[in-house]
């Protein structure tokens, strides 16, 4: 399906790709926070993060011959560890490409799960991106978040926040890639289209905020914590971006990595950098009594999260 194509998703569909996701993932609560509003823990999914969501559903659509032959996908580490939890789960071979960067623990959690992680240096991986090399490999590719199955995969949160807090007026969203908020954006606009959808991304790697200012791709190096959110710029979420979320926020870097602090302090939740980007927004102003903050994940090496409470 064209990027066109794909700004609308009906009802029906939405709560199908509800129904088809839920054996296989958790509908994951929606709680309180000191600073008013909710937080919806992603984090507790079986791989820590929301991206089993897609996944699945993207499995679900691959002809089971292919699937067979294995799973492919290139990742930062929570969409590799979602790609390699679902391959486990249908007992098929699976590969990740990954940044050499990325944090160990996603590393170590894609071999546990049986997964073979092949790490690049960040511009080979580009480069690899680049050239689409996945087409001449044997697997079946899922691409971490500009997949039409991912999207709408990721859209199965909407009916969970609908059911838990049916008046809800507004979700903040980390952006990385885009697949998430995309899918989130999509949810509303069929369910409840007067929910405002907020795109959250750090001064440490600001990728859409710049590329919107420049009419196309920016060049920009990541840093942040947020290494979630560091996908490279792809024009295939340039115009669904653009047009599907109502406002975007950049929070600075010092505030996420005290966010992250003040998440395991005060609200007893591990979350990773990107995972505390739509809390950080929160706590920084842009916030309603019906928001809610989407904790996209809670992969957070254990040195770091030291460093960020002890800092």
């Amino acid at each position: 399906m064209t990027a066109a194509l794909i700004h609308r998703v009906d009802a029906a569909r939405v709560r199908e790709i509800a129904r088809l996701v839920a054996p296989h993932i958790r509908h994951t609560p929606l709680i309180p926070t000191p600073v008013g509003g909710f937080l919806k823990l992603e984090s507790l999914q079986p791989t820590g993060s929301f991206k089993v969501r897609g996944f699945f559903a993207a499995a679900h659509v691959i002809d089971r011959a292919r699937v067979e032959r294995g799973l492919l996908t290139v990742s930062a580490g929570n969409a590799a560890l979602a790609c390699a939890y679902v391959a486990r789960e249908l007992q098929v071979p699976c590969r990740v490409v990954m940044f050499d960067s990325a944090p160990a623990l996603k590393v170590h959690g894609v071999r546990e799960l049986g997964a073979n992680a092949v790490l690049m240096p960040r511009d080979r991986l580009l480069e690899w991106i680049a050239a689409r090399a996945w087409e001449h490999d044997p697997e079946a590719f899922i691409h971490p978040f500009a997949d039409e199955a991912v999207i709408t995969g990721h859209a199965s949160i909407v009916p969970e926040i609908l059911a838990d807090l049916p008046d809800v007026e507004q979700v903040l969203v980390p952006v990385g890639g885009g697949g998430l908020i995309c899918g989130i954006a999509l949810g509303f606009a069929a369910l409840k289209p007067d929910v405002r959808v907020v795109g959250v991304q750090s001064d440490g790697y600001p990728l859409w905020q710049h590329a919107f200012a420049a009419n196309g791709r920016p060049s920009l190096t990541p840093d942040t914590i947020a290494d979630g959110t560091s996908a490279p710029f792809d024009p295939v979420m340039f115009e669904r971006l653009r047009s599907l979320v109502h406002e975007w926020v950049v929070v600075p870097e010092a505030m996420l990595r005290t966010t992250v602090a003040r998440l395991a302090v005060d609200v007893k939740v591990v979350a990773e950098g990107a995972g505390a980007l739509a809390y950080a927004a929160m706590i920084d102003g842009r916030i309603t009594p019906r928001s809610v903050a989407v904790l996209s994940g809670g992969n957070l090496d254990a040195t770091l999260l030291a460093e960020l409470l002890t800092g």
